[in-house]
């Protein structure tokens, strides 16, 4: 059986390094907002282009916090791609604020900046610009809408860790921006985590204000803050594979340039660009009969996923809000993609494999 994802697998070249990591931290007896944490921040706020980074407990509470820091009125409203993840709908709406679907391209699955104009009003705060599978959005356009409107950008980055347009990285564009690093996210750590980064050093005081408590002075409460705090375990362990982040995003572009090269006409393939470095987190594909092509590949021992199969405004908690909203493109996305295994572990033999199976479909 190939498998979609293995955890155990992945983790397998990092575990002497993440034992080490685990004992050290476990010696030190500090074990919120210590060492691992700043070094952390410090080396991931590197990484990304960035002046500052603060890990959060996760990549929902990256975007909320994000999105509160900006002080936007009760009911201001954030323009987001139709086709994201349910978190990012449920980021706005916790920050207090309302989410106004746009389109996203068909051949980039990222949200259109030629369809973010129309969808501007009185009310419009920010852009929540989406990096799905570990494409960048045209980051360029995006920039230009938010000026020429003086709204701010926030990148959902949780999918596109050292993914790159016009060689600048994902969380160096916007605003204020989030990640997430579940563990299937090529910089995954071993349990929810995540981390905002910025280039404003007001903002980044101000998150790092609000993940605590609220509070910058022990029993000081400024904010009405949150707890949520990237745990100094996480931090290790994300330290110790983010020196490897470059190497598993180049282990997955080689798996997919196979399938690029290898799967026949009849399946959509992603879109490649010069200006974009993607670093593919999932290797998506499009088929008219998407559902037998998932089942006819597990009859042959190959395990797919769908992102996603349903559309955020079609998912029951989102009736009242968002379910009157029409999508055509999103739906038609969410009803024909496939994610195809692409992992760090998996090798070039299980990729051929897989082609050669969807290619008798």
């Amino acid at each position: 059986m190939i498998e979609y994802e293995n955890l155990n697998l992945l983790n397998r070249p990092f575990i002497e390094a993440y034992e080490k990591e685990f004992r050290q931290v476990l010696d030190s007896g500090w074990y919120i907002l210590g060492n691992s944490v700043k070094n952390f921040e410090k080396e991931f706020g590197d990484y990304c282009g960035t002046n500052f980074c603060a890990g959060v407990a996760n990549g929902l509470d990256a975007m909320i916090l994000a999105l509160k820091t900006f002080d936007f009125e009760h009911g201001d409203e954030v323009i987001v791609p139709s086709n994201t993840y349910i978190a990012t709908i449920l980021a706005v709406i916790h920050a207090g604020l309302t989410p106004v679907l746009s389109e996203p391209d068909i051949k980039t699955y990222n949200i259109n900046p030629d369809l973010v104009e129309e969808k501007i009003t009185a009310k419009t705060k920010a852009i929540l610009a989406v990096h799905l599978y570990g494409k960048l959005c045209d980051m360029e356009a995006i920039m230009e809408i938010a000026q020429k409107h003086n709204l701010k950008v926030v990148e959902d980055c949780a999918q596109a860790h050292g993914a790159k347009f016009k060689n600048k990285k994902a969380g160096s564009f916007g605003d204020i921006n989030a990640f997430s690093f579940y563990p299937t996210k090529n910089l995954g750590a071993l349990g929810d985590a995540g981390a905002i980064t910025t280039n404003d050093e007001n903002y980044s005081l101000k998150i790092k204000t609000y993940r605590n408590y609220g509070s910058a002075t022990r029993y000081n409460n400024e904010l009405v803050g949150y707890n949520s705090r990237l745990d100094e375990l996480q931090a290790a362990f994300l330290s110790v594979k983010l020196k490897k982040l470059d190497e598993i995003n180049n282990h997955k572009r080689e798996l997919a340039s196979l399938y690029f090269d290898g799967l026949k006409s009849d399946f959509v393939k992603p879109h490649r660009d010069e200006d974009y470095y993607d670093v593919f987190h999932i290797y998506n594909i499009r088929h008219e009969k998407r559902d037998d092509l998932k089942e006819y590949l597990l009859k042959n021992e190959i395990k797919t996923d769908i992102h996603y199969p349903l559309a955020p405004n079609k998912q029951k908690a989102m009736i009242g809000i968002l379910d009157k909203t029409n999508t055509p493109i999103s739906e038609e996305i969410h009803k024909t993609t496939l994610s195809l295994p692409v992992s760090y572990y998996h090798t070039e033999s299980d990729i051929y494999k897989v082609i050669e199976v969807m290619n008798k479909f």
